[in-house]
């Protein structure tokens, strides 16, 4: 089932709607990440030159390239750090876009199944800042344990995976689910979902390639949502009917006997 959403997902990158989707997302990336440099070598510009020129007075006029030195390597450290964060501003950039990728699928691959619900502008931002969350997170937590040898790699895998595969998974659900029965759904299914999110992690670990990993994401998720939702098609009505139970239980307590 997990390799059946992956092989769908991974083919539904090279549909027309979905390249369409993704040079929007690196256009705007590069955007920022051109703005940012731009910014960045500005405030180096005004706080840094004249604080090289106050440390050493009385420079020659022919010694005058040295600035011009400093300078260009200070851009283009600012290049290689903005290098580096590629994939993150990548990551939460494709939040914005992330629905615009599961109406796709729905709707080439479930064309006779109801849409979702694109998340609230409010819960989409909310979700971009939570995945560029998950992705530094992570990434730290496994930066740090390749002090530990034998558990790099491991925690690497371990971290993302649990990460992506919960925050895309509860994305794919909450578009026909509300938030609480999402959370309760990929709970039930959380080995699945773990291994699934494994996989997202191997997807994430290869450079480049890890620029489509939401996208990527976002369609594996959506299927592996539908394909779980029809192994398990009573837990809507059970959930809602647990959910009818306590408020009951509740009314009752508040009554008293």
């Amino acid at each position: 089932m997990i390799f059946d959403a992956a092989r769908l997902a991974f083919a539904n990158l090279f549909a027309t709607e979905t390249r369409t989707v993704f040079w929007k997302v690196i256009g705007l990336t590069l955007l920022a990440l051109v703005a940012l440099w731009f910014a960045l070598r500005e405030v180096f510009v005004w706080l840094a030159l004249p604080w090289i020129d106050a440390l050493m007075p009385g420079t020659p006029d022919w010694a005058g390239w040295l600035t011009f030195v400093v300078g260009l390597f200070a851009s283009l450290g600012l290049a290689l750090a903005l290098a580096l964060l590629l994939a993150p501003v990548t990551a939460l950039i494709a939040g914005f876009f992330l629905d615009d990728v599961a109406e796709v699928v729905e709707k080439r691959d479930y064309p006779a199944e109801a849409p979702g619900t694109p998340l609230p502008l409010v819960e989409a931002i909310t979700g971009s800042a939570k995945f560029l969350g998950v992705v530094v997170l992570g990434n730290i937590v496994a930066l740090f344990l390749l002090l530990v040898p034998g558990v790099n790699i491991v925690a690497f895998f371990l971290v993302n995976g649990y990460l992506l595969g919960r925050e895309f998974f509860e994305f794919a659900a909450m578009r026909h689910r509300p938030p609480a029965e999402a959370r309760l759904f990929r709970a039930k299914h959380r080995s699945t979902v773990f291994l699934a999110g494994l996989l997202l992690a191997a997807f994430l670990a290869v450079p480049l390639l890890n620029l489509l990993t939401p996208l990527f994401a976002a369609g594996m998720m959506v299927h592996l949502h539908k394909m779980l939702s029809t192994r398990d098609p009573d837990f809507a009505g059970t959930a809602t009917a647990g959910a009818r139970g306590l408020k009951s239980t509740a009314r009752s307590n508040r009554r008293g006997p």
